[in-house]
């Protein structure tokens, strides 16, 4: 029997089926620019990451990204905080700290609770950034005040940096994380409906 076009066609496998609807979005450890790959950043310590308080200030201000790094049950309660001393540039879309005399950067504290998690942070966190230990001052008028705990502060080239500021909700938009920039958007808003509850 002669071999002819319909019987190709007949033997195409389907399409595979359609991904999901709401895929959940992949966390990638964020790239660094070209010129940071001839720089050597400062080697690390082989120790345990430490737990306790951790203050953030750019992307894990996110609670939902929280929530993926750390594999979270729910969403993390942060705790609103600064640190005097330190200024924010910016290394492309990420924040940078610096140490700056006489500068505060706002950010907020999540407390961590397993060296696991800690490890996690720091993988996150890439070798530019290294974390030290400094004084955190809360904003939110509940004790503690002020407590030691743990920031990541840039360790790459200082050239990377330019100046600039971070903003949250710019980098969910640009970044694709619709469903985290609604929450975000709902808890502030929350809170400004309980802050005139009592009008």
């Amino acid at each position: 029997m002669p071999y002819t076009s319909d019987d190709k066609l007949a033997t195409v496998p389907p399409p595979p089926p359609p991904p999901p609807q709401y895929p959940r979005p992949n966390v990638k450890v964020r790239s660094t620019p070209l010129s940071q790959h001839f720089h050597t950043p400062t080697p690390k310590s082989n120790g345990p990451a430490p737990t306790g308080p951790y203050l953030f200030y750019g992307s894990l201000l996110d609670p939902c990204m929280l929530v993926e790094i750390l594999g979270l049950e729910t969403e993390p309660e942060l705790r609103p905080a600064y640190l005097e001393g330190f200024a924010c540039k910016l290394w492309g879309q990420y924040p940078a700290l610096v140490e700056v005399p006489g500068s505060v950067v706002e950010g907020a504290v999540y407390n961590v609770q397993t060296v696991a998690d800690a490890q996690k942070l720091a993988d996150y966190e890439t070798r530019n950034y290294t974390l030290v230990a400094r004084d955190i001052r809360y904003s939110d008028g509940k004790s503690p005040a002020q407590q030691t705990g743990h920031v990541f502060l840039f360790d790459g080239n200082p050239k990377d940096l330019s100046e600039g500021t971070f903003d949250l909700r710019v980098w969910l938009k640009q970044v694709g994380r619709q469903e985290a920039l609604d929450k975000l958007d709902a808890r502030k808003l929350g809170k400004r409906v309980s802050a005139t509850d009592d009008v």
